[in-house]
Parts: C-alpha cells; sequence; structure tokens
C-alpha cells in the first residue's frame, strides 16, 4: 500500500470532497481551506511534482490545468479570477509528495511573491 496522501484519496482510503473524477485525474476541495474557494486537481498517476514530469506527460498536465480552469469557473471565480498554484519540492512549498494543482479564488488574494518583479 503506498504511503502518499493522495494515492490514498484516489483509491478511496480517506475520503475527500470530490468535484470532479474522471480516468486520469481527480479534483476536490482541501481539507484547510486558505481562501473561499479552494480546490485541487491531482493526476491519478503518481508523479512527485512538476520537476518530476516525464516528456510522455506534457498533454496530461495540460488536461489537468484545463480542468482546474473549468473548475474555477464552475465554482463561480470565472468573472474576479483566482489564483492557480503549483509547489515543487519541499523549497517550493509542496508538503504532499504527488503532483497537485491548486485553485484559490471567492476572494481578492494579496500580492504573490513575484508582484513588482521585472519581466
Amino acid at each position: 500500500m503506498s504511503k502518499c496522501l493522495f494515492c490514498k484519496i484516489i483509491a478511496g482510503q480517506i475520503p475527500a470532497q470530490k468535484i470532479y473524477e474522471d480516468d486520469e485525474m481527480l479534483a476536490f476541495f482541501d481539507i484547510n481551506p486558505a481562501a473561499p474557494v479552494h480546490f485541487l486537481v491531482i493526476p491519478k498517476k503518481h508523479i512527485n511534482s512538476l520537476l518530476d514530469l516525464e516528456a510522455d506527460d506534457s498533454a496530461l498536465i495540460g488536461r489537468l490545468l484545463f480542468k482546474a480552469k473549468e473548475l474555477a469557473k464552475q465554482q463561480g471565480c470565472e468573472e474576479k479570477g483566482g489564483r492557480f498554484v503549483i509547489n515543487a519540492k519541499s523549497d517550493g512549498g509542496q508538503t504532499v509528495d504527488h503532483l497537485h494543482i491548486h485553485f484559490l479564488g471567492g476572494m481578492a488574494l494579496g500580492p504573490s511573491l513575484l508582484a513588482g518583479k521585472q519581466g
């Protein structure tokens, strides 16, 4: 049995408030939301992080991002938007070693670390 938290959610061993599922991905609300709308989109294929993607995964990451956009719209965030976040490894703030996309919306979010940077 995998020790990965998200693999256990995919397997149904840990409950989650799912908002979308198909053969290759799962989306669910974050258990500890940082915004009124906070969900994650994860691949069912275990990939540790964005930095561990293989060339064969390029279409999958595109589909994950597109689904995250569709779900953000369904959650009422089309007009004002939100933030899509992919943390990678420990220095990037990743706490679960399974690739995942966060979407945060439903409120004005403060500036990112990139605010005011040139380029």
